[in-house]
């Protein structure tokens, strides 16, 4: 007995793990390599990641571009596994980030922060790059679908459905995210139907991934039983040797509570999970921290009227200055308490798998309880 692979394509990862792609600079080559390793899909995040470059303050989209290309051959350096990136569709510099990725055939591109409604167009006749949506919800997976193949003739090659536990910058309403008709155990069997017509037309499978607040391997268990290929972690991926995070900032998940983990106002106008620290407590009494603005990296930031620079508040926290900035997290973050290798977690992730599948009511009352009270497994 062992876990379900996840195949995307001609792509099969032995492990049907996705690591979330987090940015400023939280994985790259190091967290991705170690996770296509054991199996699993590693990601690197774009946003934010030519910060440590020399010229970034005066030439910010150069600089993250050649940041990209370095990460992207330094984990193919590291290994032979599956690689993807991670590219919100509202960074200023969108096309040449997956311009930059199809060039050196990067397996996978998963793209959400927006519609990517017009990411195939960047496809070139040789490229082998699968391209996959994130969105939190049936509607939005629809829409990505139709426009993609009416006017590209191609189908996702998945979707990452991302529901309202997540970490980071949210696709839902402040009003939605603690409402059970957002939950993410409604959201994947809808986003399953809506996306089966394409399959039949298309005659190909599109698997659609779980993320968002999922900590276990029963969790995963119980979203394949919904209709779910494959999950998405980030979370649980931060509190390993392997991320490329500091130490002061896997510190923060694994001295974190419950109570620390809150939804904040992003300056890009879009909610967010992060842990609350005094940073965040300033900014919610008012207190501004100015910055200039030389990068303008995402096209919904009005750097005039922010009260702190997020892209600089992420990478203070990426290096564990977390005076000035804070880390985001998921809404499990607080049940983190050791670091632990990449292999471990999967190992342990696997073996939870298995363990549920073999004591879980076969016949599906536990499954339909879990389902319809709304409960998130944890």
């Amino acid at each position: 007995m062992n876990i379900k692979k996840l195949k995307i394509g001609d792509l099969t990862a032995k492990i049907p793990i996705i690591q979330g792609g987090m940015g400023v600079r939280i994985s790259l080559a190091n967290l991705a390599a170690a996770v296509a390793n054991e199996g699993g899909i590693g990601v690197i995040a774009t946003a934010g990641i030519g910060f440590e470059e020399p010229d970034k303050d005066t030439n910010f989209l150069g600089a993250n571009i050649r940041a990209l290309k370095r990460e992207i051959l330094k984990t193919r350096k590291l290994t032979k596994g599956i690689i993807g990136v991670n590219i919100m569709c509202a960074l200023t510099n969108y096309g040449d980030m997956v311009n930059t990725c199809i060039d050196h055939k990067v397996d996978i591109i998963f793209s959400g922060a927006g519609l990517p409604l017009h990411l195939p167009e960047y496809l070139k006749k040789d490229s082998v790059t699968k391209l996959v949506p994130i969105v939190s919800s049936a509607r939005a997976a629809g829409i990505i679908a139709r426009a993609w193949t009416d006017k590209y003739n191609y189908p996702p090659d998945a979707v990452v459905v991302e529901g309202p536990m997540a970490g980071g910058h949210l696709g839902f309403k402040v009003e939605q995210i603690n409402n059970s008709d957002f939950i993410l155990e409604k959201l994947i069997p809808e986003v399953v139907e809506t996306i089966k017509p394409f399959e039949k037309k298309y005659n190909k499978p599109i698997p659609v991934i779980a993320g968002g607040g999922i900590y276990t391997g029963e969790d995963i268990y119980k979203f394949f039983q919904l209709g779910a290929s494959g999950v998405q972690m980030g979370t649980r991926f931060v509190a390993t040797f392997e991320c490329d995070a500091s130490m002061e900032f896997k510190h923060n998940y694994i001295e974190s509570v419950e109570e620390d983990i809150v939804i904040i106002k992003s300056p890009v106008g879009m909610p967010g999970r992060a842990i609350k620290n005094e940073f965040i407590k300033s900014v919610e009494e008012g207190k501004k921290h100015p910055f200039k603005c030389p990068y303008h990296c995402i096209k919904t930031c009005d750097f005039s009227t922010t009260p702190y620079c997020i892209a600089l508040a992420l990478m203070n926290a990426y290096k564990g200055n977390l005076e000035f900035g804070f880390a985001f997290a998921g809404a499990n973050a607080y049940r983190v308490k050791d670091i632990i290798s990449v292999k471990q977690l999967m190992k342990s992730l696997v073996q939870e798998y298995i363990a549920a599948e073999m004591i879980l009511d076969r016949n599906g009352n536990e499954l339909n309880e879990y389902k319809f009270n709304g409960t998130n497994g944890n």
